[in-house]
Parts: C-alpha cells; structure tokens; sequence
C-alpha cells in the first residue's frame, strides 16, 4: 500500500522565518552597511522595559538585529488579519529594525520600491 503524499510543512514560525529572511535580503542587497549584519530571530525578548515589550532588539556594536517573534505576531494590531496583512506586519518590522540601525526612517531604505508615480 502506498500512502497519498504528505503536505509540506507550513508553520507560523517557517512563514515567519521566511518572511524575515527575504525582507533581510533585500535590505541587504540595497543597502551596504546591512550586508555583515546577522538578522536573526527570538521567541521573546529578555525582558521588558518602562516602553513595552521590545519586538526587536539592536546591537550595533555586534552588527546583529534581533526580531522577536512572539511580540511582533500576538502583539500587533492587523486591520485585517489575513496572510498577506500578517506578512506585511512581519516586514514592516524588520524595515523598522533596520531603519533604526542605519538611523534612517524606514521609508528611506526602499525608496525606489514604493515610487508609483
């Protein structure tokens, strides 16, 4: 007897790694200064502090960005919560993260990405 193949695996946490490591990338490959920087991800941050609970966690000196997955996903607020919404909401993070890494605005880092006009 042969089983009927199996669907792929396809978590939360793999749609969000993957969502992670292509807006990394592509900030990566527009921006020079992110090129040796290590995106990475954590469930939850250490601790939270007088401002929140951090989504994602800077250290410059290391060249690291950590994103943390709990608080971007349970903690953000989705107008309308659907895949490609959550997809958005998981980029803008990483945009932001970024941005403040480099001490830009996040609109700055795809400029050429969001002209319409």
């Amino acid at each position: 007897m042969v089983r009927p193949p199996l669907p792929p695996l396809d978590t939360r946490i793999d749609r969000f790694d993957l969502t992670v490591g292509t807006a990394a990338e592509f900030l990566r490959s527009a921006w020079e200064e992110l090129r040796e920087v290590s995106f990475e991800i954590g469930d939850m941050p250490p601790a939270a502090d007088r401002d929140g609970i951090p989504r994602w966690a800077v250290l410059a000196d290391q060249k690291r960005i950590i994103l943390y997955r709990v608080p971007i996903e349970r903690l953000s607020r989705l107008h309308r919560n659907d895949d490609l919404h959550r997809r958005m909401m998981i980029e803008g993070a990483v945009f932001r993260a970024a941005a403040q890494y480099l001490g830009k605005d996040p609109w700055d880092l795809g400029p050429e990405r969001f002209r319409y006009f």
